[in-house]
């Protein structure tokens, strides 16, 4: 039988909904009645049809672009299911089946429950088509009687009270479910009150009121919202007032920010499975499932009012925003999402990349917006309008997979005229909860993945993500304004080489696939993994240990204003395999024909290496440039590679695909001991401007680059930073211990002094120094014990562990 596309690609592909295809309109008259009886019947028939105008939406018209078409594609692709549907033991379509033959958890086993969530969600669909307008399929009696006779079918065989579960425990709780009560709410006037009630018993099987009795394993983050969505929903078609009550008071434990595990931290960062960095993925079924309960509920008698859902609302700037960039969100918070590509299956052509990902998150991002305060609404909407408008790669209302109701939601946004598009912010957003940092300078934006003690590698799972080994080994992704916005979506992941990720640094040793464990179990023993910021530039860093290997690095990057500068040193292994370290791996696309110069050079445009040996600078025409301080050895290539999608995901498909990479990288040779690099990345610079920068040998001033400490100084822009992995001097700042330190002089004679301490050590008294004279402090938190001034500036502070690594910045006035 086929792999099962991967739990999550259903929801992920749609945005918050499981269904394949939403669409907008008035439903059609439908016969056999429900007779629903309860104390307030009219407040859950309100509620029904609210809820068909969120997932099927609203307020455009079916005979318009970009909606008839696709609202044509939904009535063929229900047609189709509706004619190839055939009942039969253990199977609602033939290439569907659920029939296990040796019920368990393994991996068989999920496909077959994956097999139960593909069956619902394509009832829902043919459940879309005959509730809309414009489908050719509109309140078609064949079609109902299809629906009906398919939702008795999956009852009677294997979803109902007397089922025990087997495969994926969110097939049965969260995919089945959710997908069942959106058809039995659009199907509701075709279904009679003993159905409803067989259907609700199922549902209470498998997700009953004890599955959001706590807050911890897999009812936690957006599971847990994806369960209240079946519970309030549960509740909304059996018109039961507990089951509502209860899912709403079910989502409180969401919304407090949380110091550990799964949830929303006070710095932005989202976490789901304990250790993996989600924003994109998780976060996003998270603030979509958010938008769309909030928005059912309100004005009813089971709104949402606990004040702690301001929390979300603050998130769509702070968590949200800063990972979204022209219309896609950064790979380095989709976890394992990123090796969702295309499904093996043609009954399944899923297909998901930064972009398509994105996309869902803007749509409720504007959903959100209709709870909020009317600034905040006004604002979103802003944002939204600029990134689809930037997002020329992938425009948003094209997205073959964005649900009809998130369509029409961003095509309202669009046509506002009310609404100006707020361009893409500057500045560097810190997330030391979760490792990782995102810079944005006009033009582009960059975004760096770490691991450490507390967040892992990569995350496989499923059979996806197979070889994400090195992700957080110091990946440094970036993108331009109008260059450069498919990087990483056009075909990325199944054919880079996973050694040679992007700024990282990593063994050639070869690993097994989906090596160091399932959900994000490896992580390496360090702490030294963050930095400081004053919000515009930063000075980060990560002790790195390999994976499943004996590697350890010190890796830096200093972000500037219209570059980063990237130094390594301390890189010493004993894998008896080659070391390298990555400056660039850059997709070209299938023809791969940007040109290449190396010192003034212009290098071949077919498939070439050589060693470029005292390299000073080199530049990939339409990306950007490279500078290397005193000159370096760096190993540059332009190669083909072929590779699949299901080569890293099992339920991907198996079509090779080739796409060209420039790559460069710096060979430390077997067994390195005390190796370094150091580079300067320009994005957006022209050759002649990175030419001009190599020539500037004064510009950049390398102060330290060793195991113990790594500094620069940059004089025009009075920048001077250090990562001190221990106590130590890097030009004018000394530290007697561990941290990160950042000073800035400005050009009114104050200063910014940013300090902190990445370790998170229970420690006090830790002091720095900077060797300048300084007239008086005028501003300091409260960890700063002791300022002193004069001909240096010399700062003691308290313990700095509770600080859990967030910046300490302090103003002063020079002397």
């Amino acid at each position: 039988m086929p792999t099962p596309w991967p739990r999550r690609a259903f929801l992920l592909a749609t945005g918050t909904s499981a269904l394949s295809l939403a669409a907008p309109a008035t439903p059609p008259a439908a016969a056999g009645g429900t007779a629903n009886t309860t104390a307030d019947t009219d407040a859950f028939a309100a509620l029904r049809a609210k809820w068909r105008t969120l997932i099927l939406g609203e307020g455009f018209s079916p005979t318009a672009e970009p909606f008839q078409s696709r609202l044509a594609h939904l009535g063929t692709s229900a047609r189709q299911l509706r004619d190839t549907m055939a009942p039969a033991a253990g199977s609602l379509w033939p290439d569907a089946s659920y029939a296990d033959p040796e019920p368990d958890t393994d991996q068989e086993s999920f496909g077959y429950s994956a097999n139960l969530v593909t069956s619902c969600t394509r009832l829902a669909t043919m459940a879309q088509a005959y509730s809309q307008q414009g489908t050719g399929l509109t309140g078609a009696a064949t079609l109902r009687t299809a629906i009906v006779t398919g939702l008795d079918h999956l009852y009677a065989q294997v979803y109902n009270e007397r089922q025990a579960r087997f495969g994926n425990w969110w097939s049965w709780q969260i995919g089945a479910p959710q997908a069942l009560l959106d058809t039995c709410v659009l199907m509701d006037d075709a279904l009679s009150a003993d159905r409803i009630a067989r259907y609700c018993a199922a549902v209470d099987h498998f997700v009953p009121d004890s599955a959001v009795e706590r807050y911890t394993g897999t009812s936690t983050g957006a599971n847990r919202v994806d369960l209240c969505r079946v519970l309030a929903l549960r509740g909304v078609l059996g018109a039961n007032e507990a089951k509502v009550a209860l899912a709403r008071d079910a989502l409180s434990p969401v919304f407090p920010y949380v110091t550990s595990g799964d949830g929303l931290y006070a710095d932005g960062s989202f976490i789901q499975h304990t250790t993996v960095p989600y924003t994109g993925s998780y976060g996003s079924v998270l603030l979509g499932g958010l938008g769309l309960l909030f928005a059912l509920l309100d004005g009813s008698a089971w709104e949402v009012t606990d004040g702690g859902r301001q929390i979300v609302f603050d998130a769509v700037e702070k968590a949200w925003a800063p990972f979204l960039y022209n219309g896609l969100v950064m790979d380095c918070v989709a976890g394992r999402a990123i090796s969702r590509g295309i499904a093996a299956s043609d009954a399944k052509k899923v297909q998901a990349d930064d972009h398509l990902r994105g996309h869902p998150i803007l749509a409720s991002i504007a959903l959100l917006g209709q709870g909020a305060s009317a600034t905040e609404n006004a604002r979103w909407r802003g944002l939204v309008k600029g990134w689809m408008r930037r997002d020329y790669y992938s425009p948003p209302l094209s997205d073959p997979q964005l649900s009809l109701a998130h369509l029409a939601r961003l095509k309202a946004v669009q046509d506002d005229a009310a609404v100006t598009p707020v361009p893409e912010p500057t500045g560097h957003r810190l997330f030391t909860n979760m490792a990782r940092a995102t810079h944005r300078r006009p033009g582009w934006a960059a975004s760096l993945s770490m691991a450490d003690a507390r967040i892992t590698y990569y995350e496989t799972g499923n059979g996806e993500n197979l070889r994400g080994w090195h992700t957080g080994s110091g990946m440094l992704a970036w993108w331009g304004d109008t260059y450069a916005n498919g990087q990483y979506s056009d075909a990325f992941w199944p054919t880079v080489d996973p050694y040679r990720l992007p700024g990282i640094t990593a063994s050639r040793k070869a690993l097994a696939d989906g090596a160091g464990g399932d959900w994000g179990a490896a992580r390496p023993d360090v702490s030294w993994v963050g930095g400081t910021t004053d919000g515009r530039r930063a000075v980060l860093g990560q002790h790195l240990k390999g994976l499943q290997s004996t590697l350890s690095a010190r890796k830096a990057w200093f972000c500037l204003d219209d570059a980063i500068v990237c130094l390594g040193a301390g890189i010493s292994c004993a894998d008896g395999a080659v070391v390298e370290s990555t400056v660039e791996n850059r997709n070209l696309g299938p023809t791969g024909s940007a040109p290449f110069r190396a010192d003034g050079v212009t290098k071949p445009s077919t498939p070439w290496s050589e060693t470029l040996s005292g390299a000073r600078w080199a530049h990939i025409g339409g990306h950007g440039g490279y500078v290397f301080p005193g000159g370096a050895t760096v190993r540059a290539r332009r190669e083909r590679r072929t590779g699949k999608w299901s080569d890293i995901n099992k339920g991907g498909a198996t079509t090779p695909l080739t796409r060209t990479y420039l790559t460069l990288h710096v060979d430390h040779g077997t067994d390195p001991t005390d190796a370094t690099y150091a580079y300067v990345l320009l994005p957006g610079a022209s050759a002649a401007r990175t030419a001009e920068r190599a020539a500037a040998t004064g510009w950049l001033r390398i102060l330290a680059n060793s195991g113990d400490r790594q500094g620069i100084s940059v004089p025009s822009l009075g920048f001077t930073g250090a990562a001190f992995w221990s106590g130590g001097t890097a030009g004018a700042l000394t530290a007697s211990a561990a941290c990160a330190v950042q000073v800035t002089e400005r050009p009114d004679g104050t200063a910014v002094v940013c300090v902190s301490d990445p370790t998170r050590a229970a420690r006090a008294g830790l002091t720095v120094t900077w060797d300048r004279p300084v007239a008086s402090v005028t501003a300091k938190p409260a960890t700063v014990t002791s300022a002193a001034t004069g001909a240096a500036l010399k700062l003691t502070f308290a313990d700095l562990g509770p600080t859990k690594g967030a910046t300490q910045k302090i103003t002063v006035r020079l002397g």
